[in-house]
């Protein structure tokens, strides 16, 4: 094995003083007495769908804890004002105390894995500790773990990932089916070492530090100093009815779309869309002076509740089979639902329902059969439409980049940034308003820049500064958008825009944009499609779709007086040029 991890999982052993250690293999074997072992604990029941598993987390640990999730950078102006920051010494010191014979009673699995193709030359291999066995078999949907990992990793050095569930098994201890230590629970990130500890929760983001932790919060701090690009964005191929291709990368917040437009099916004839990643991009500039994106993820990690066959067919293909489901409600014939499950196809509500706090569920109770931030996770290979290049070793070319929020007003449906410079501004102008799924008041304007407010590793000023440097000679820059598929109609409070798998008519006006194929009109605000350009359904009159379209300039007066405001908490280190672009005027 490799002497750096060799001595690392020892002084792992020492610390957290498990009764056994496992290194994972990543083996068909390995992966069948996991799941026989969860099913034992009662942390997963077994579904009637083929190869698939329902688990239930405490009600304390159901989701990524912001306020407890730290850069521990050396400077806290590293870190930014967007970051809940601790000095690395006193933090290290605190999470030492935390993991001292925290897997006491419990197995220790030391799982290697790849992040990206394995062979990629922009992959890259890391290693996580767990004492938790859920965390084992979600990470091999997730990344490429075991012998593939270490064969690839070498000699070389990788980023560290620990985690606990905080919970040992000390004499006379019972266990529980979900183990975690929600009032101590820390998610602590060291990038100057490329580390990462995490304790006390099992949960998504809090536990698979494959994913948010290293993939988009270390990652950014790599890429920044390594001239790419680490992205909280989906990537798909476009292809139009004559076969030419293209690919974009899109970003969007929370309950905005984004996995519906990763899998999104096509309503218009000859068009297609097809997904290679739902959520993470890597991107990297090539020798043609192109941008490339890799997807590092090799599963999905998806919200259940409101995917249907109406919204989503495709995700529903995905889940059919070797799925593992998380905090959704079971049904009395083994099977799994959530809120909004039977939207288009006219499945009546369950009479009764196991929630997904494993009590008895029936319309008439007060709480939701399922969480709202219930989740599946599965192997991207299960993807129906998955691309071809999905695996590409240098990944596919980036023609177009997408932004996006949910605004109900003054956001218009799409528009296309006149430079580089204007779509770096899109990017850290992004707003969103929160919905019932989300802590806090619903409804409320949140700035969500670049989709990455939780994400960057790094100060969010010096991160728009590392956009901004992209842009060189030589390069092929990507056409910028931003989309808005929520604005709402001011008297009826109906939505003007259908969605769904009809956002692929906004595609397509982009595809075509790209090569000028189509024209557009000039604002300050970016180019603004023309009416005749959007493609319509048959429904929606020409006076929607101008509504859609236009700009409402005293309303984007106040967003722009209220964007200047929130640009000055990044003080010196915000270029310029964002604050110039801020202004009303501009």
């Amino acid at each position: 094995m490799n002497a750096e991890l060799d001595a690392w999982i020892s002084e792992i052993v020492a610390l957290c003083q498990p009764q056994n250690v496992h290194i994972v293999d990543g083996s068909e074997e390995e992966a069948n007495t996991l799941i026989q072992k969860l099913i034992a604990s009662k942390t997963f029941t077994p579904l009637q769908r083929p190869g698939s598993y329902l688990a239930r987390s405490n009600p304390d640990d159901v989701a990524r804890v912001e306020e407890r999730t730290f850069i521990c950078s050396e400077r806290q102006e590293d870190a930014g004002p967007t970051n809940n920051w601790r000095a690395p010494k006193e933090m290290r010191n605190h999470l030492i105390e935390l993991f001292q014979g925290c897997m006491q009673g419990r197995t220790m699995y030391v799982v290697p894995y790849c992040m990206g193709p394995l062979t990629s030359p922009w992959a890259k291999v890391a290693v996580e500790i767990t004492d938790s066995p859920y965390v084992v078999v979600n990470m091999r949907l997730m990344a490429h773990v075991g012998k593939a990992a270490l064969e690839k990793l070498g000699a070389s050095s990788f980023v560290r990932c620990l985690h606990s569930v905080g919970q040992p098994l000390r004499a006379g201890a019972k266990d529980v089916s979900w183990p975690c230590n929600p009032q101590q629970t820390t998610i602590a990130h060291f990038p100057e070492t490329g580390e990462v500890m995490s304790f006390g929760s099992g949960y998504g983001g809090n536990a698979l530090l494959n994913k948010k932790c290293f993939a988009l919060r270390l990652a950014s701090c790599m890429a920044r100093q390594d001239g790419w690009l680490a992205e909280h964005m989906l990537i798909i191929g476009v292809t139009n009815p004559e076969g030419e291709k293209k690919y974009f990368a899109a970003a969007f917040p929370s309950a905005c779309g984004k996995t519906n437009l990763a899998m999104l099916t096509s309503k218009l004839s000859g068009w297609k869309v097809e997904c290679v990643g739902d959520d993470i991009a890597w991107m990297h500039w090539g020798e043609d002076g192109r941008l490339y994106a890799i997807n590092p993820e090799a599963g999905f990690f998806g919200v259940a509740p409101g995917t249907s066959m109406a919204s989503n067919p495709v995700a529903m293909k995905t889940i059919e089979r070797n799925t593992i489901f998380t905090n959704v409600a079971l049904t009395d014939d083994g099977n799994v639902w959530w809120e909004g499950i039977g939207v288009g196809k006219g499945i009546e509500e369950p009479q009764h329902l196991i929630s997904w706090k494993g009590v008895d569920w029936t319309p008439a109770s007060s709480e939701k059969a399922a969480h709202p931030n219930s989740r599946f996770t599965v192997s991207i290979s299960e993807c129906p439409i998955l691309d071809p290049s999905c695996r590409a070793p240098h990944g596919v070319p980036i023609s177009g980049i997408i932004f996006g929020g949910r605004r109900s007003t003054t956001i218009p449906l799409v528009r296309q940034a006149k430079s580089w410079q204007q779509g770096v501004f899109f990017g850290a102008s992004m707003t969103s308003e929160t919905t019932a799924a989300a802590k806090g008041e619903v409804g409320k304007v949140r700035h969500d820049p670049f989709a990455m407010l939780p994400f960057c590793g790094y100060n969010m000023g010096d991160y728009f500064a590392h956009w901004l440097a992209q842009e060189k000679p030589g390069r092929h820059m990507p056409a910028i958008f931003y989309v808005n598929w929520f604005l709402k109609d001011s008297e009826t409070g109906a939505f003007l825009w259908p969605g769904y798998s009809e956002n692929m008519r906004v595609l397509r006006w982009m595809f075509d944009r790209i090569d000028t194929r189509v024209g557009a009109e000039d604002s300050p605000f970016g180019y603004l499609p023309c009416v005749k350009d959007i493609a319509r359904d048959g429904k929606e009159s020409e006076a929607t779709l101008h509504k859609l379209l236009s700009i409402d300039k005293a309303a984007w007066h106040k967003e722009a007086t209220e964007l200047q405001e929130y640009f000055k908490r990044f003080g010196n280190a915000l270029p310029d040029i964002l604050q110039s672009l801020a202004s009303p005027g501009q």
